[in-house]
């Protein structure tokens, strides 16, 4: 009895032994050893024998392992879908992608639409675009522009003097030109005008050549130092009705000025500090009678040299007042002059004023101040005076300029016993674009001499219009018109000049 209940616990030892080691080797064999899913497809049948395509091997309960032979047709064998045993039985075989192949391009509704550029309008003909005004392009020479113009005209003048009237008709030709640098640093600045006439009627008197030629060359030597270095030189005839003019004279003499300068400004804070010195020399030509006596003006040839101090304080960026100093002497080559006077001069300066610059709409400077000149022969009389000095840049809308000047000078006198006298001189200008290629302008002038030694005051009017049209980019008409009386002095003289031109410009 003890032995078959031992036999039997034995038996059911073993057996779970047995069991448990089969359990153990099931759960050890790996996963690719089944060639079905667990699963049931989602939308199929259950696996058949007849849908497997290669050799099955299946694990028993018991732990062993069989070999079911593979069925169906022979091109099955390859396709890789089949034998994927991730893949269900019962799904739709087809091709597999390669795995180095980039996946087929699927529009992203998420993504902007790429669209191409707008290309605009159309070009519109050549022939219907409207020309567009400007400067012209000017002359280049190597480092810089050469803006030139000249001017061909027929004028005509007419003068009454003193009950009589003559009259010329004349040609001009006037020649400006500017040549500026486009250097890095420093510039340099040329500008020049000449005006040459000839008379076709009325002889050869009252023609009146001018030249004017002036060179700033500018020097930035540090960040708040700048230095100017000036030159030019000017020609001109006097007018018959000039304090100096020679009576009943043809022609009369001729003024040639050479003028140079140094300046430096220098800003300290708010302090602006400038130091100038400046030279002058006139010459005279002879003057010519109208009976051909010709009469010499070298006892009139004299060369100046002036210096200044200029010391301004900025209250704001718009408006520094500043005061001014200033002395000057005068040498005449002759030590006397034709009547016997000694006219070599000491002058001194002092004026105070402002400087303001409100942008485009108005800048310049307005000052006054008082001048006095003492003469080496004690014969002539000192002259002193107050003096009105200044300029302003008015722009009241665009296209609208308005200049305005304002200056006064104590000129030497060549009457025997007389000294000189004060000038005070007032100007205007004003120009007015009417149209895209027309331009209007409008000058005025008023000088004023007191002889305070002796003699009777003059006034000189001068009034002006004219007109500008530009036909194109190169090419100008333009028409004056300008009216001149002098009253006072022992003259009374009347002059209406007008005369149309045409400009080339390059």
């Amino acid at each position: 009895m003890k032995i078959i209940m031992r036999t039997g616990r034995t038996r059911e030892r073993r057996r779970a032994a047995a069991g448990l080691l089969f359990a153990c080797s099931a759960l050890a064999t790996p996963a690719v050893a089944q060639t079905t899913s667990p699963f049931p497809p989602q939308g199929g049948s259950l696996p058949s024998v007849t849908d497997a395509t290669a050799p099955t091997s299946q694990t028993t309960l018991g732990g062993g392992t069989g070999t079911q032979p593979a069925s169906g047709t022979a091109g099955a064998a390859d396709d890789p879908i089949r034998d994927d045993p991730n893949v269900a039985a019962g799904a739709v075989s087809g091709p597999v992608p390669d795995a180095d192949q980039e996946p087929p391009y699927e529009e992203d509704l998420n993504q902007p639409y790429e669209q191409p550029l707008d290309p605009g309008a159309e070009p519109i003909d050549a022939r219907e675009q409207p020309r567009e005004p400007g400067d012209p392009t000017g002359i280049r020479l190597g480092s810089f522009l050469l803006r030139p113009t000249v001017t061909n005209g027929v004028n005509t003048e007419i003068t009454r003097s003193n009950g009589s009237e003559r009259r010329r008709d004349y040609f001009s030709t006037v020649i400006r030109g500017t040549l500026s640098s486009d250097w890095s640093r420093h510039s340099l600045t040329v500008t020049g005008e000449g005006t040459l006439e000839r008379n076709f009627r009325g002889g050869d008197e009252g023609e009146r050549p001018e030249v004017n030629i002036d060179a700033d060359l500018r020097l930035d030597l540090a960040d708040d130092t700048i230095a100017h270095v000036t030159g030019g030189y000017s020609f001109t005839r006097e007018d018959d009705y000039d304090p100096n003019a020679i009576g009943g004279a043809t022609t009369q003499s001729g003024v040639n000025e050479f003028t140079g300068g140094l300046s430096v400004e220098r800003d300290l804070g708010k302090i602006h500090g400038t130091a100038a010195l400046d030279l002058s020399r006139a010459t005279y030509t002879d003057a010519k009678l109208s009976d051909g006596t010709v009469v010499s003006m070298k006892d009139r040839n004299r060369t100046g040299i002036d210096g200044r101090l200029r010391l301004g304080y900025e209250l704001s960026p718009a408006l520094i007042p500043y005061v001014e100093v200033a002395t000057g002497h005068t040498f005449y080559d002759q030590k006397r002059d034709n009547s016997g006077y000694a006219r070599s001069s000491q002058s001194y300066a002092a004026r105070g004023g402002v400087e303001f610059d409100f942008g485009e709409k108005l800048r310049g400077e307005i000052g006054a101040g008082y001048e006095f000149v003492d003469y080496e022969d004690s014969r002539l009389k000192s002259v002193d005076a107050i003096t009105f000095n200044g300029n302003a840049i008015w722009s009241p809308q665009r296209g609208t300029d308005v200049n305005l000047g304002l200056r006064t000078t104590v000129q030497d006198s060549t009457t025997p016993g007389q000294s000189g006298w004060v000038e005070y001189q007032a100007t205007a200008g004003l120009t007015h674009e009417m149209r895209d290629h027309l331009v209007a302008r409008l000058t005025g002038s008023s000088t004023y001499r007191d002889f305070s030694s002796g003699g009777s005051d003059e006034t000189v009017w001068v009034a002006g219009a004219g007109l500008t049209w530009a036909i194109n980019r190169y090419l100008d008409l333009t028409g004056d018109v300008e009216y001149e009386q002098a009253d006072g002095g022992g003259s009374d003289e009347r002059i209406v000049r007008a005369g149309v031109g045409l400009a080339v410009k390059r």
